[in-house]
């Protein structure tokens, strides 16, 4: 999940960023990414996404897990988390990295033109440690839970997604849908200049990742965000969970290619409109 643009040559970056133009001295034959900015960059994304998965896994351990003051709250309940989890983040990192705290808006906004290729893999690999973390610590945290908890597949869920009807052309196009609108709307919302001046862009962005779970999360749960999914599914794997099942790897290419494509399409729409 998200908030993204890239930086030019300095390491402190404001959300306006995202509306910078495709005017580019930042190609990769003009860009040298020092050390020092490429670990600020690496620790911004580390932690960002850190705090996204703990508060969004955290929250549907709460909802379904057994014996949880929370059990069974529902979807209302799951949605506003990892909402709030968004926004929380995104104040936490947005000024450091842009918060992008996902593979799919990083990889959306260099395909654009507005995050230089050679960053990404900063990117990407600070969002894949700081989700395995993330996981890692809902795993501690709801520690006694998992022994009072007999479904496997609930197990799992707190840790990734699953669809509701398993059919893995149509949730695809889901995780493509979901993300397009994740992107081509962090993009809408950083290009307004008002929210930005008074910090309310994070918090309009975990509103629309709340608009995303309620109107389109339905059908796959959506995870919108391969880091996300994939880490914390790495970790279900790894950990020693009590009673825990397998990890549904034949699933696991659908939030990761799905959210890639979706990423790249509303990043690439946002700019076709509105040549920004």
């Amino acid at each position: 999940m998200p908030l993204g643009a890239g930086r030019a040559a300095s390491v402190t970056i404001s959300l306006d960023l995202l509306n910078r133009p495709l005017v580019v001295p930042w190609s990769l034959d003009n860009f040298v990414l020092t050390e020092e900015a490429c670990m600020k960059l690496f620790v911004a994304e580390f932690v960002g996404t850190m705090l996204l998965v703990l508060l969004g896994d955290g929250v549907v351990a709460g909802v379904v897990l057994s014996k949880s003051k929370a059990e069974k709250s529902g979807w209302i309940v799951i949605t506003t988390g990892w909402a709030l989890g968004v926004a929380m983040a995104v104040y936490a990192v947005g000024r450091i990295s842009g918060a992008h705290l996902n593979p799919a808006v990083t990889l959306g906004l260099a395909a654009v033109g507005k995050l230089p290729w050679g960053e990404a893999p900063v990117y990407i690999g600070g969002q894949m440690l700081g989700a395995f973390l993330g996981a890692v610590l809902v795993w501690l945290t709801y520690l006694v839970h998992w022994r009072a908890t007999d479904d496997q597949s609930a197990k799992l869920l707190v840790f990734c997604t699953a669809p509701a009807i398993r059919n893995r052309a149509a949730n695809v196009v889901t995780e493509i849908i979901g993300t397009f609108v994740l992107v081509f709307g962090v993009l809408a919302l950083g290009a307004n200049k008002a929210p930005n001046d008074t910090g309310l862009t994070p918090l309009l962005v975990g509103f629309l990742v709340w608009a995303i779970g309620l109107s389109l999360g339905g059908p796959t749960g959506y995870a919108i965000n391969p880091a996300r999914d994939l880490a914390p599914r790495i970790a279900h794997a790894l950990l020693p969970i009590v009673g825990k099942g397998h990890s549904d790897w034949s699933y696991a290419w659908v939030p990761v290619v799905g959210p890639i494509l979706g990423g790249i399409a509303g990043a690439a729409a946002y700019v076709g409109v509105f040549g920004q």
